[in-house]
């Protein structure tokens, strides 16, 4: 079952189509400069409201209001590989490794420091 669900054809379509929910959301709420950066599609100027914490990454899709530092979308970067090895059941996963980032196992592998959660 889990050669079936990761790193699989099912997964690599789930992640297509949260690209494609990406992309659409960010076209309609970004205000600022959108761009391709470390192989995302960046979306800028986004409300506070239509991502989380500091930007989101929605399948190849960076959301986000300004926070784009390169130590911040090489973070990113790493999620849009776990999008890529688990497809739709990613955001599945990681509701269930939970909030904190510091105890978050996609997180922690994305990279902490990059990400902003140490200093």
């Amino acid at each position: 079952m889990r050669r079936l669900l990761f790193d699989s054809f099912v997964s690599r379509t789930g992640y297509l189509y949260a690209t494609a929910v990406g992309l659409v959301w960010g076209s309609i709420w970004s205000t600022g400069r959108v761009e391709k950066r470390a192989g995302l599609f960046v979306f800028r100027g986004m409300p506070s409201w239509t991502f989380g914490r500091g930007g989101s990454c929605v399948g190849g899709c960076y959301l986000t209001n300004a926070n784009v530092t390169t130590d911040v979308l090489e973070h990113e970067a790493v999620h849009k590989r776990q999008w890529k090895r688990f497809g739709v059941v990613f955001p599945l996963l990681y509701a269930v490794a939970g909030r904190n980032p510091l105890k978050n196992r996609f997180e922690i592998e994305a990279g902490l420091k990059k990400g902003g959660y140490l200093r």
